[in-house]
């Protein structure tokens, strides 16, 4: 890995958004009065500005790396999984939504794993994985702004945001085993050569 990766500016809004996870936990835990719920929010918003901007940077000005592949995945799941972890302790009803995120994820970070030893790799999020984490990530924002939602707009969001989640894992599901068998029918193939 190049020493100079670690200083790229993708790879600096990573670490930025990294440093940010505990400031919203903070926040967020100790939050008294609608201020402090906004405090926790604009943290929430400026990983997501982050977030954008590290991809298109990279993008951009051609500024991706190995390390950047590694950090930006990272730093995004630990701020879902900690937004999702601290609204679970406002409001057990999340528990759902953080049960199927954790199945998701870790099934997909096997299949990730299994499919790289076999030379292989799924290249970037597809569309129904890019709508899920939108839906999640404004599921999350409401929750966060709104800490006085009513009951049925809370188990109303946390639905919606659970028929995202496992719609997106039902689709990755498919996608992994036709990768596998893609890799099974090569192999048979040139077996038979």
């Amino acid at each position: 890995m190049n020493k100079k990766d670690w200083y790229s500016i993708p790879n600096i809004l990573s670490y930025i958004r990294l440093m940010m996870v505990p400031f919203f936990i903070y926040y967020y835990i100790t939050a008294e009065d609608r201020n402090d719920f906004y405090i926790a929010t604009g943290i929430l918003v400026a990983s997501g500005v982050t977030d954008a901007l590290d991809g298109y940077i990279a993008r951009r000005f051609d500024q991706k790396t190995k390390l950047g592949t590694l950090l930006d995945p990272v730093a995004d799941k630990l701020t879902q999984l900690a937004v999702v972890a601290v609204l679970m302790i406002r409001w057990p009803i999340f528990i759902f939504l953080f049960l199927l995120f954790i199945v998701k994820e870790g099934f997909m970070l096997v299949e990730n794993i299994r499919l790289y030893k076999r030379g292989a790799t799924i290249d970037g999020a597809e569309w129904y994985g890019k709508i899920a984490t939108i839906i999640f990530y404004l599921t999350m924002f409401v929750a966060v702004i709104m800490p006085n939602l009513s009951r049925t707009a809370l188990y109303s969001i946390v639905a919606v945001a659970s028929v995202f989640q496992l719609l997106s894992f039902v689709s990755y599901s498919k996608l992994f085993k036709r990768a596998h068998e893609s890799l099974d029918n090569q192999q048979d193939e040139k077996v038979e050569m």
